[in-house]
Protein backbone atom coordinates (compact mmCIF):
# COMPACT_ATOMS: atom_id res chain seq x y z
CA UNK A 1 0.00 0.00 0.00
CA UNK A 2 2.78 2.43 0.97
CA UNK A 3 4.61 1.49 -2.23
CA UNK A 4 1.52 2.35 -4.32
CA UNK A 5 1.05 5.70 -2.53
CA UNK A 6 4.71 6.63 -2.90
CA UNK A 7 4.62 5.69 -6.59
CA UNK A 8 1.57 7.90 -7.15
CA UNK A 9 3.28 10.82 -5.38
CA UNK A 10 6.45 10.28 -7.41
CA UNK A 11 4.46 10.17 -10.67
CA UNK A 12 2.72 13.40 -9.73
CA UNK A 13 6.08 15.07 -9.10
CA UNK A 14 7.32 13.95 -12.52
CA UNK A 15 4.21 15.41 -14.20
CA UNK A 16 4.58 18.75 -12.38
CA UNK A 17 8.29 18.90 -13.21
CA UNK A 18 7.65 18.11 -16.87
CA UNK A 19 4.94 20.77 -17.05
CA UNK A 20 7.22 23.36 -15.43
CA UNK A 21 10.03 22.43 -17.81
CA UNK A 22 7.73 22.80 -20.83
CA UNK A 23 6.56 26.24 -19.64
CA UNK A 24 10.16 27.31 -19.10
CA UNK A 25 11.11 26.23 -22.62
CA UNK A 26 8.16 28.17 -24.10
CA UNK A 27 9.33 31.37 -22.38
CA UNK A 28 12.85 30.97 -23.69
CA UNK A 29 11.83 30.94 -27.37
CA UNK A 30 13.48 33.84 -29.22
CA UNK A 31 13.37 35.21 -32.72
CA UNK A 32 10.71 36.71 -34.97
CA UNK A 33 7.96 34.62 -33.36
CA UNK A 34 8.02 36.83 -30.27
CA UNK A 35 7.86 40.57 -31.03
CA UNK A 36 10.56 42.49 -29.23
CA UNK A 37 10.19 46.25 -29.30
CA UNK A 38 13.94 46.69 -28.89
CA UNK A 39 14.44 45.20 -32.38
CA UNK A 40 11.65 47.16 -34.05
CA UNK A 41 11.94 50.25 -36.19
CA UNK A 42 11.38 53.59 -34.45
CA UNK A 43 7.70 54.14 -33.72
CA UNK A 44 7.33 57.30 -35.82
CA UNK A 45 9.17 56.35 -39.02
CA UNK A 46 7.00 56.11 -42.14
CA UNK A 47 7.67 54.73 -45.64
CA UNK A 48 5.76 55.96 -48.71
CA UNK A 49 5.77 53.99 -51.97
CA UNK A 50 4.39 54.65 -55.45
CA UNK A 51 3.68 52.14 -58.21
CA UNK A 52 4.65 51.96 -61.87
CA UNK A 53 1.11 51.21 -63.08
CA UNK A 54 -1.30 51.73 -60.20
CA UNK A 55 -2.45 55.06 -58.77
CA UNK A 56 -2.28 53.60 -55.27
CA UNK A 57 0.27 54.94 -52.77
CA UNK A 58 1.33 52.54 -50.03
CA UNK A 59 2.12 53.87 -46.55
CA UNK A 60 4.06 51.53 -44.27
CA UNK A 61 4.22 51.95 -40.51
CA UNK A 62 7.20 49.63 -39.86
CA UNK A 63 6.74 49.62 -36.08
CA UNK A 64 3.30 48.01 -36.38
CA UNK A 65 3.94 46.41 -39.81
CA UNK A 66 0.73 48.08 -40.99
CA UNK A 67 0.31 48.96 -44.67
CA UNK A 68 -2.36 51.46 -45.76
CA UNK A 69 -3.33 52.40 -49.30
CA UNK A 70 -4.19 55.88 -50.56
CA UNK A 71 -5.43 56.96 -53.98
CA UNK A 72 -3.04 59.20 -55.88
CA UNK A 73 -3.88 61.16 -59.02
CA UNK A 74 -1.51 59.28 -61.34
CA UNK A 75 0.94 56.34 -61.22
CA UNK A 76 4.74 56.62 -61.22
CA UNK A 77 4.87 59.51 -58.77
CA UNK A 78 8.29 60.68 -57.62
CA UNK A 79 8.41 60.99 -53.82
CA UNK A 80 10.45 63.25 -51.53
CA UNK A 81 10.30 63.64 -47.75
CA UNK A 82 10.42 67.19 -46.40
CA UNK A 83 13.09 68.45 -44.01
CA UNK A 84 10.51 68.87 -41.24
CA UNK A 85 9.75 65.14 -41.39
CA UNK A 86 5.99 65.58 -41.42
CA UNK A 87 5.25 65.69 -45.14
CA UNK A 88 6.19 64.05 -48.43
CA UNK A 89 6.02 65.77 -51.81
CA UNK A 90 4.34 63.71 -54.54
CA UNK A 91 5.47 64.65 -58.08
CA UNK A 92 3.45 63.89 -61.23
CA UNK A 93 5.94 65.44 -63.64
CA UNK A 94 4.17 64.56 -66.88
CA UNK A 95 0.93 66.05 -65.56
CA UNK A 96 2.51 69.30 -64.28
CA UNK A 97 1.28 68.65 -60.76
CA UNK A 98 2.78 68.29 -57.28
CA UNK A 99 0.72 67.28 -54.26
CA UNK A 100 1.75 66.83 -50.64
CA UNK A 101 1.05 63.89 -48.33
CA UNK A 102 0.68 64.52 -44.60
CA UNK A 103 1.95 61.84 -42.19
CA UNK A 104 0.09 63.54 -39.34
CA UNK A 105 3.26 63.48 -37.21
CA UNK A 106 5.00 66.55 -35.79
CA UNK A 107 8.24 66.70 -33.83
CA UNK A 108 8.58 68.77 -30.66
CA UNK A 109 12.28 67.93 -30.13
CA UNK A 110 11.81 65.71 -27.07
CA UNK A 111 8.68 63.95 -28.35
CA UNK A 112 6.47 63.41 -31.39
CA UNK A 113 2.81 64.41 -31.53
CA UNK A 114 0.19 62.66 -33.63
CA UNK A 115 -1.66 65.67 -35.07
CA UNK A 116 -3.97 63.79 -37.41
CA UNK A 117 -4.37 60.55 -39.31
CA UNK A 118 -2.30 60.20 -42.51
CA UNK A 119 -4.00 62.10 -45.33
CA UNK A 120 -3.52 64.28 -48.36
CA UNK A 121 -2.58 67.85 -47.49
CA UNK A 122 -4.49 70.72 -49.13
CA UNK A 123 -1.67 72.44 -51.01
CA UNK A 124 -0.61 71.78 -54.61
CA UNK A 125 1.70 73.16 -57.29
CA UNK A 126 1.02 73.43 -61.02
CA UNK A 127 4.45 74.42 -62.33
CA UNK A 128 5.35 73.14 -65.78
CA UNK A 129 7.33 69.88 -65.66
CA UNK A 130 8.29 69.92 -61.95
CA UNK A 131 11.68 68.31 -61.50
CA UNK A 132 14.15 68.73 -58.64
CA UNK A 133 12.87 69.12 -55.08
CA UNK A 134 14.70 70.53 -52.07
CA UNK A 135 13.57 71.15 -48.50
CA UNK A 136 15.19 73.08 -45.65
CA UNK A 137 13.59 73.79 -42.29
CA UNK A 138 9.90 74.34 -43.01
CA UNK A 139 10.46 75.47 -46.61
CA UNK A 140 10.07 73.30 -49.71
CA UNK A 141 11.13 74.35 -53.19
CA UNK A 142 10.60 72.89 -56.67
CA UNK A 143 12.42 73.60 -59.94
CA UNK A 144 10.01 73.63 -62.89
CA UNK A 145 11.94 72.54 -65.98
CA UNK A 146 9.21 73.61 -68.41
CA UNK A 147 9.49 77.34 -67.76
CA UNK A 148 12.54 77.79 -65.51
CA UNK A 149 10.54 78.96 -62.50
CA UNK A 150 10.70 77.94 -58.85
CA UNK A 151 7.71 76.93 -56.72
CA UNK A 152 8.09 77.63 -52.99
CA UNK A 153 5.91 76.94 -49.94
CA UNK A 154 6.12 76.52 -46.16
CA UNK A 155 4.75 73.76 -43.95
CA UNK A 156 2.39 76.18 -42.22
CA UNK A 157 0.43 76.56 -45.47
CA UNK A 158 0.24 72.91 -46.46
CA UNK A 159 -3.16 72.26 -44.88
CA UNK A 160 -4.81 75.56 -45.80
CA UNK A 161 -7.77 74.95 -48.09
CA UNK A 162 -6.94 75.80 -51.71
CA UNK A 163 -3.30 76.68 -50.92
CA UNK A 164 -0.81 76.87 -53.79
CA UNK A 165 2.98 77.02 -53.95
CA UNK A 166 4.22 80.54 -54.71
CA UNK A 167 6.03 81.09 -58.00
CA UNK A 168 9.46 82.76 -58.21
CA UNK A 169 10.36 83.91 -61.71
CA UNK A 170 14.03 84.82 -61.96
CA UNK A 171 13.98 85.12 -65.75
CA UNK A 172 15.61 81.73 -66.27
CA UNK A 173 15.21 79.92 -69.58
CA UNK A 174 13.50 76.51 -69.47
CA UNK A 175 15.98 73.72 -68.69
CA UNK A 176 16.50 70.65 -66.51
CA UNK A 177 17.57 72.73 -63.55
CA UNK A 178 18.50 72.50 -59.91
CA UNK A 179 18.61 74.81 -56.92
CA UNK A 180 19.93 74.96 -53.35
CA UNK A 181 18.73 76.87 -50.29
CA UNK A 182 21.24 78.86 -48.22
CA UNK A 183 20.91 79.70 -44.54
CA UNK A 184 20.71 83.41 -45.42
CA UNK A 185 17.48 82.83 -47.38
CA UNK A 186 18.95 83.11 -50.87
CA UNK A 187 18.98 80.40 -53.53
CA UNK A 188 21.68 79.08 -55.84
CA UNK A 189 20.04 78.23 -59.19
CA UNK A 190 21.33 76.76 -62.43
CA UNK A 191 21.14 78.73 -65.67
CA UNK A 192 21.48 78.01 -69.36
CA UNK A 193 22.17 80.21 -72.37
CA UNK A 194 19.82 78.24 -74.64
CA UNK A 195 16.30 77.10 -73.79
CA UNK A 196 16.15 73.36 -73.25
CA UNK A 197 19.94 72.95 -73.09
CA UNK A 198 21.78 71.53 -70.09
CA UNK A 199 22.67 74.18 -67.48
CA UNK A 200 26.27 75.39 -67.43
CA UNK A 201 26.29 78.13 -64.79
CA UNK A 202 24.97 78.83 -61.28
CA UNK A 203 23.83 82.21 -59.99
CA UNK A 204 22.40 83.33 -56.65
CA UNK A 205 18.99 84.97 -56.35
CA UNK A 206 16.84 86.17 -53.45
CA UNK A 207 13.28 85.12 -52.62
CA UNK A 208 11.82 87.55 -55.14
CA UNK A 209 13.97 86.21 -57.98
CA UNK A 210 16.30 89.22 -57.99
CA UNK A 211 19.93 88.50 -58.92
CA UNK A 212 22.23 88.74 -55.89
CA UNK A 213 25.45 87.18 -57.25
CA UNK A 214 26.08 86.50 -60.94
CA UNK A 215 27.89 83.39 -62.16
CA UNK A 216 31.65 83.74 -62.59
CA UNK A 217 32.45 80.18 -63.69
CA UNK A 218 31.16 78.13 -66.59
CA UNK A 219 31.10 74.34 -66.57
CA UNK A 220 29.08 71.79 -68.55
CA UNK A 221 25.89 69.74 -68.15
CA UNK A 222 25.24 70.44 -64.47
CA UNK A 223 23.20 67.75 -62.73
CA UNK A 224 22.72 66.92 -59.07
CA UNK A 225 23.37 69.19 -56.12
CA UNK A 226 23.28 69.53 -52.34
CA UNK A 227 24.00 72.17 -49.69
CA UNK A 228 24.91 72.46 -46.03
CA UNK A 229 23.44 75.96 -45.94
CA UNK A 230 26.80 77.68 -46.39
CA UNK A 231 28.04 76.18 -49.65
CA UNK A 232 26.24 74.37 -52.46
CA UNK A 233 27.86 71.62 -54.54
CA UNK A 234 26.80 70.87 -58.15
CA UNK A 235 28.00 67.95 -60.26
CA UNK A 236 28.97 68.47 -63.89
CA UNK A 237 31.61 68.38 -66.59
CA UNK A 238 34.53 70.76 -66.33
CA UNK A 239 34.83 71.43 -70.05
CA UNK A 240 32.56 71.84 -73.07
CA UNK A 241 33.64 68.53 -74.63
CA UNK A 242 32.55 66.58 -71.52
CA UNK A 243 35.92 64.86 -71.45
CA UNK A 244 36.39 65.47 -67.71
CA UNK A 245 34.20 66.19 -64.73
CA UNK A 246 34.20 67.74 -61.31
CA UNK A 247 31.98 69.65 -58.92
CA UNK A 248 31.18 73.34 -58.81
CA UNK A 249 31.30 74.71 -55.26
CA UNK A 250 29.21 77.85 -54.77
CA UNK A 251 29.50 79.85 -51.53
CA UNK A 252 26.53 81.80 -50.19
CA UNK A 253 28.75 84.89 -50.59
CA UNK A 254 28.89 84.29 -54.34
CA UNK A 255 32.41 82.84 -54.60
CA UNK A 256 32.72 79.85 -56.94
CA UNK A 257 35.39 77.25 -57.62
CA UNK A 258 35.75 73.83 -59.24
CA UNK A 259 37.03 70.67 -57.58
CA UNK A 260 38.12 68.23 -60.34
CA UNK A 261 37.30 64.54 -60.26
CA UNK A 262 40.17 62.20 -59.24
CA UNK A 263 42.97 61.57 -61.72
CA UNK A 264 41.99 58.90 -64.22
CA UNK A 265 38.26 59.24 -63.46
CA UNK A 266 37.47 59.58 -67.15
CA UNK A 267 34.65 61.31 -68.99
CA UNK A 268 32.08 60.98 -66.23
CA UNK A 269 30.29 63.39 -63.93
CA UNK A 270 28.97 62.88 -60.42
CA UNK A 271 25.32 63.20 -61.40
CA UNK A 272 23.94 62.78 -57.87
CA UNK A 273 25.19 64.87 -54.95
CA UNK A 274 24.16 64.27 -51.33
CA UNK A 275 24.80 66.08 -48.08
CA UNK A 276 25.04 63.91 -44.94
CA UNK A 277 23.96 66.18 -42.11
CA UNK A 278 25.18 64.25 -39.06
CA UNK A 279 28.57 63.51 -40.65
CA UNK A 280 28.79 66.97 -42.26
CA UNK A 281 30.01 65.44 -45.51
CA UNK A 282 29.20 65.79 -49.21
CA UNK A 283 29.00 62.66 -51.36
CA UNK A 284 28.93 62.33 -55.14
CA UNK A 285 27.61 59.29 -57.00
CA UNK A 286 27.47 58.00 -60.55
CA UNK A 287 26.53 54.38 -61.27
CA UNK A 288 29.38 53.85 -63.74
CA UNK A 289 32.07 54.85 -61.21
CA UNK A 290 30.64 54.49 -57.68
CA UNK A 291 30.46 56.79 -54.65
CA UNK A 292 32.97 59.51 -53.71
CA UNK A 293 33.64 61.80 -50.75
CA UNK A 294 33.72 65.49 -51.66
CA UNK A 295 35.93 67.45 -49.25
CA UNK A 296 35.08 71.10 -49.88
CA UNK A 297 37.67 72.29 -47.32
CA UNK A 298 40.57 70.36 -48.87
CA UNK A 299 39.27 70.72 -52.46
CA UNK A 300 39.55 66.99 -52.98
CA UNK A 301 37.36 64.12 -54.19
CA UNK A 302 38.23 60.59 -52.98
CA UNK A 303 36.58 57.20 -53.50
CA UNK A 304 34.29 55.57 -50.95
CA UNK A 305 33.20 52.73 -53.24
CA UNK A 306 34.88 52.67 -56.66
CA UNK A 307 32.88 50.16 -58.66
CA UNK A 308 30.74 50.16 -61.80
CA UNK A 309 28.09 47.83 -60.36
CA UNK A 310 26.44 50.19 -57.84
CA UNK A 311 22.90 51.12 -58.87
CA UNK A 312 21.63 52.66 -55.62
CA UNK A 313 23.54 54.97 -53.30
CA UNK A 314 21.78 56.75 -50.45
CA UNK A 315 22.67 58.57 -47.25
CA UNK A 316 20.77 57.16 -44.28
CA UNK A 317 17.96 59.20 -42.71
CA UNK A 318 20.14 60.76 -40.01
CA UNK A 319 23.05 61.47 -42.35
CA UNK A 320 25.59 59.25 -40.63
CA UNK A 321 26.11 56.36 -43.04
CA UNK A 322 26.20 55.74 -46.77
CA UNK A 323 24.32 52.76 -48.17
CA UNK A 324 25.46 51.27 -51.50
CA UNK A 325 23.47 48.54 -53.26
CA UNK A 326 25.12 46.64 -56.10
CA UNK A 327 23.82 44.48 -58.95
CA UNK A 328 24.80 41.26 -57.17
CA UNK A 329 22.24 42.08 -54.45
CA UNK A 330 24.87 43.08 -51.91
CA UNK A 331 24.39 46.00 -49.50
CA UNK A 332 27.41 47.90 -48.16
CA UNK A 333 27.32 50.31 -45.22
CA UNK A 334 30.01 52.98 -44.98
CA UNK A 335 30.70 55.16 -41.94
CA UNK A 336 30.77 58.68 -43.35
CA UNK A 337 32.82 60.08 -40.48
CA UNK A 338 35.76 57.96 -41.73
CA UNK A 339 34.66 56.54 -45.08
CA UNK A 340 35.33 53.03 -43.74
CA UNK A 341 33.24 50.01 -44.68
CA UNK A 342 31.21 48.93 -41.64
CA UNK A 343 29.27 45.97 -42.99
CA UNK A 344 28.42 44.19 -46.22
CA UNK A 345 26.31 41.25 -47.28
CA UNK A 346 23.66 39.96 -49.67
CA UNK A 347 20.16 41.29 -49.02
CA UNK A 348 18.23 40.74 -52.29
CA UNK A 349 18.51 38.61 -55.41
CA UNK A 350 20.84 39.71 -58.19
CA UNK A 351 19.54 42.54 -60.37
CA UNK A 352 19.81 42.77 -64.15
CA UNK A 353 21.64 45.86 -65.36
CA UNK A 354 19.15 46.12 -68.23
CA UNK A 355 16.07 46.29 -66.00
CA UNK A 356 14.17 49.53 -66.59
CA UNK A 357 12.99 49.73 -62.99
CA UNK A 358 15.44 48.36 -60.48
CA UNK A 359 14.92 48.07 -56.72
CA UNK A 360 15.08 51.40 -54.88
CA UNK A 361 16.69 51.95 -51.49
CA UNK A 362 16.31 54.14 -48.42
CA UNK A 363 17.59 53.58 -44.89
CA UNK A 364 17.21 54.61 -41.28
CA UNK A 365 19.87 53.91 -38.67
CA UNK A 366 18.26 50.53 -37.93
CA UNK A 367 16.79 49.25 -41.19
CA UNK A 368 17.25 49.42 -44.93
CA UNK A 369 14.07 49.56 -47.01
CA UNK A 370 14.22 48.17 -50.54
CA UNK A 371 11.24 48.30 -52.90
CA UNK A 372 11.44 45.27 -55.21
CA UNK A 373 9.27 45.91 -58.31
CA UNK A 374 9.26 42.30 -59.52
CA UNK A 375 7.85 41.02 -56.21
CA UNK A 376 5.44 43.81 -55.30
CA UNK A 377 7.16 44.07 -51.92
CA UNK A 378 9.21 46.35 -49.73
CA UNK A 379 11.91 44.46 -47.86
CA UNK A 380 12.79 45.81 -44.43
CA UNK A 381 16.30 44.61 -43.64
CA UNK A 382 17.79 44.67 -40.15
CA UNK A 383 21.15 46.43 -40.43
CA UNK A 384 22.56 44.47 -37.49
CA UNK A 385 21.57 41.13 -38.99
CA UNK A 386 20.98 41.06 -42.76
CA UNK A 387 19.25 37.70 -42.34
CA UNK A 388 16.34 39.34 -40.51
CA UNK A 389 14.00 40.62 -43.23
CA UNK A 390 10.38 41.71 -42.97
CA UNK A 391 8.61 41.65 -46.33
CA UNK A 392 5.76 44.15 -46.70
CA UNK A 393 3.32 43.40 -49.52
CA UNK A 394 2.40 46.65 -51.24
CA UNK A 395 1.24 47.20 -54.84
CA UNK A 396 2.18 45.03 -57.81
CA UNK A 397 5.06 47.17 -59.14
CA UNK A 398 6.56 49.47 -56.47
CA UNK A 399 9.15 51.71 -58.15
CA UNK A 400 9.53 54.82 -55.94
CA UNK A 401 10.10 55.04 -52.20
CA UNK A 402 10.83 57.72 -49.62
CA UNK A 403 11.17 57.96 -45.85
CA UNK A 404 9.58 60.57 -43.64
CA UNK A 405 8.55 60.87 -40.01
CA UNK A 406 11.02 60.63 -37.14
CA UNK A 407 13.51 58.17 -35.69
CA UNK A 408 11.93 58.41 -32.25
CA UNK A 409 9.80 56.34 -29.90
CA UNK A 410 8.89 59.25 -27.62
CA UNK A 411 5.24 60.19 -27.92
CA UNK A 412 3.39 63.01 -26.17
CA UNK A 413 2.27 60.76 -23.31
CA UNK A 414 5.47 58.70 -22.99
Amino acid sequence: MNFKTNFQKLSLLFIVAATFSACKKDKEITGPELPDESTKESKYVRVLISDEQSTQLSLIDPFSAKVDQFSAKFPMANLYGTASGRYAAVFYQSQNLVEVFDSGLASHVDHVDVINEPKWASISSNGIKPSHFKSKGAESIIFNDGDGTLSVANDQDFNKAGAKFNIINAGLLPHHGAMAQFDNGNYAVTTTATAGASPNRVQIIDKTGKLVHASNLEIGAIHGNATDGKVAVFGGYTNATAAAGGVLVVNASGEQRIIPNPEGFGAFRLGSIYYAKAANKFIGFVASKGAYMIDVAANKITPIYAGSDAFQCKVDYAGKNLMVLTLDGKLRIFDLSTGALKKEGSVISAVQATDTYKPVLESTSSYAYIAVPALGEVHQIDLKDFGRIVKHKVTSRPVRLTLFGFESNAGHND
